[in-house]
């Protein structure tokens, strides 16, 4: 497989399956070996050092920091308000993180929609300044693809269910349930993959499409609410984990309660401090006994001469 092999490093969580071991760094080219070999490919979004570096140590393949974070990080209700430059702040600090796994950051809205130029001037921002080891873009924008694979820049292309295309959509539904567009969404993701992409996202389509399109297709589909045909699975870091605040999208599988675990701890916290349970003795820090036997001294002398004034 096209892996680049390095000692391991970065002191790595007990339990890790990277754990001593050489590292085998995943590229784009290892992504279409994974297809090539029937090798299910791992994926997860990350927005920040520690969650990526929890999801590298956990031996994820692909670690997309997406434009998700506008809504799970930054409030929003959907994709469309985050900036390019809060896009590389969160790029830079995943990219940090990680050893392994294959760090792809999300073009967000606007950078890439008004120009092909644009879009390979954005792109390459990504890469020079945060690190970014390929970009995605949302649509069957195939010059867009030809024109950052020109210029040396691994590409994952994202159909079905595009998030940026929300008001245009009028929600988020399911596509392609259609004849019609599904030969348009075969037909998008062919040429998506004759342009040069490496990888595409398969969103919101029925597992029929994604299947056949899997298929066909001779680089890797990565399915979000897609079904289990697809070269690999990836799902929003939040989603997985219940930090969501919302009811999840029926592909959703929650794999552990955070939200339930910090909010827990978050209220004994807090109780400790109101009854002074916190910090005990033992989390204080002391002056030397040398020191304070001074002290006293010293305070000792001062009372004394205050009685004789």
């Amino acid at each position: 497989m096209s892996f680049t092999s390095f000692p391991a490093g970065g002191n790595p969580s007990p339990g890790s399956p990277i754990g001593d071991a050489p590292l085998t760094k995943v590229t784009m080219p290892a992504l279409l070996e994974m297809k090539r070999q029937g090798k299910p490919i791992s994926s997860l979004t990350a927005y920040d050092y520690s969650t990526s570096r929890l999801a590298d140590e956990a031996g994820i393949d692909l670690i997309l920091v997406g434009d998700s974070l506008a809504q799970v990080v930054l409030g929003h209700d959907n994709t469309l308000a985050v900036t390019v430059d809060e896009m590389l702040h969160h790029t830079r600090a995943v990219r940090r993180a990680v050893r392994r796994a294959l760090v792809v950051a999300d073009m967000p809205f606007g950078s890439y929609h008004a120009s092909v130029a644009d879009g390979v001037a954005n792109a390459i921002r990504f890469i020079k300044e945060a690190g970014a080891e390929a970009v995605k873009v949302e649509g069957p924008r195939v010059e867009l693809v030809r024109a950052l694979s020109e210029a040396e820049i691994p590409v994952v292309a994202h159909l079905g269910l595009t998030p940026q295309s929300v008001l245009r959509m009028g929600g988020y539904r399911v596509q392609a349930r259609t004849a019609e567009t599904v030969l348009q969404l075969k037909a998008d993701a062919m040429a998506l993959a004759d342009a040069g992409a490496g990888a595409v996202v398969l969103e919101g389509v029925p597992r029929e499409v994604a299947a056949a399109i899997t298929a066909e297709l001779p680089i890797p589909t990565i399915g979000i609410g897609a079904g289990p045909d697809c070269d690999g699975q990836i799902l929003v870091f939040h989603d997985l984990v219940n930090l969501t605040f919302a009811a999840p999208a029926k592909f959703v599988r929650r794999y552990g309660d955070a939200g339930a675990l910090i909010r827990t701890a978050i209220e004994h916290y807090r109780e400790d401090v109101e009854h002074r349970a916190f910090p005990s003795d033992e989390e204080s820090y002391h002056l030397a006994p040398a020191v304070r036997q001074a002290l006293r001294t010293e305070a000792t002398q001062e009372t004394g001469a205050l009685r004789k004034a």
